[in-house]
């Protein structure tokens, strides 16, 4: 597995991190522990050294089977979890006060098994809380050892100099994709320009790319796409022609959608680290393939021509949860 260093950072990190929100939470019921923990270790096994969670996702189940999972090698991998909820639950709305930051990191330090984060996330701006008194207060955690690298989520442009300009941001997480292209406008040129590190989310279209959801599809009751305008059943109709252009650049590679989508980010960027998640071996090991997958130039350019034509169609998100983004 390659390596990659976010930003100006020095955090260096594996070049495609595990994502592993679905393990615990949005994608239908928990997988059970002694399998995510599996699936973890798999992935270390076969050179990943950056993992992502969050206390809302479970919510703190995620931290706790993270933690367990990478305490044999934590001293060779990179964990990165995040702040901003209130009792680490979304729906209950934001809370980015400094003491409850200080009152997850330490319930995080715990459950993470660790005695310092490597990367700290606040997971949305939250506006009730000054963003130079969220990177103060994570400044403070650095120099008390508790954390390393102070990261932001979802969060816009002014948001993410305010922040930088008290402690620096190490990296930012938000969603990209082959269809999800907003970042390109603002975002990307604003963290080369301060050396921040870039984590999309997603990489694969909550899994709409890799061409195992059609218009049939349905999930679980449980699954957060049924809230995502993007995967309703005339969305999903409509998208299928951008997993058709997808689909027929993967053969004619020798590789699969999800491979091309996440080479795709890759070569984007070279401080770009996506983090793909899944619950299964197969998807798993089929996703570090697009690590030593290299697409020309010609080929970055047939992708381009290619989607140009095709308009997305549907939001990411629900209004409650597109109000939380881009602050």
């Amino acid at each position: 597995m390659q390596m990659r260093k976010l930003g100006k950072s020095g955090l260096e990190v594996s070049a495609l991190g595990l994502g592993c929100m679905g393990l615990s939470f949005g994608y239908g019921p928990a997988t059970e522990k002694t399998q995510a923990i599996a699936l973890i270790r798999a992935a270390y096994e076969r050179g990943v050294t950056f993992f992502d969670t969050a206390e809302a996702y479970g919510p703190y189940l995620n931290e706790e089977v993270v933690g367990e999972a990478l305490e044999p090698f934590r001293k060779e991998v990179v964990i990165a979890t995040k702040f901003g909820f209130k009792d680490g639950t979304p729906t209950k709305g934001l809370d980015s006060r400094p003491e409850r930051i200080r009152e997850h990191t330490e319930a995080a330090l715990k459950r993470l098994r660790t005695d310092t984060i490597d990367l700290l996330y606040q997971h949305r701006v939250d506006p009730n809380v000054p963003l130079e008194e969220v990177a103060g207060t994570v400044k403070d955690l650095i120099s008390e050892g508790k954390v390393k690298h102070f990261g932001m989520s979802e969060a816009g442009v002014e948001s993410i100099r305010r922040a930088h300009a008290v402690q620096p941001v190490a990296a930012l997480q938000s969603e990209y994709s082959l269809w999800w292209r907003e970042p390109e406008k603002e975002i990307l040129p604003t963290l080369e320009e301060l050396g921040i590190g870039f984590v999309p989310f997603s990489p694969l279209g909550k899994g709409f790319l890799t061409g195992a959801i059609n218009a049939t599809t349905t999930f679980d009751k449980t699954d957060f796409r049924n809230v995502v305008p993007r995967f309703t059943e005339e969305n999903r109709k409509a998208n299928q022609e951008l997993v058709d252009v997808l689909s027929g650049i993967a053969r004619a590679k020798g590789a699969t959608n999800a491979q091309i989508a996440l080479a795709w980010l890759l070569a984007q960027k070279p401080w770009i680290v996506p983090i793909p998640g899944t619950t299964k071996l197969h998807r798993l090991e089929e996703n570090l393939g697009a690590a030593s997958l290299q697409l020309s130039p010609a080929e970055l350019a047939e992708i381009e021509k290619a989607l140009a034509a095709i308009e997305v169609q549907g939001a990411r998100y629900p209004a409650q949860l597109q109000n939380m983004v881009g602050r």
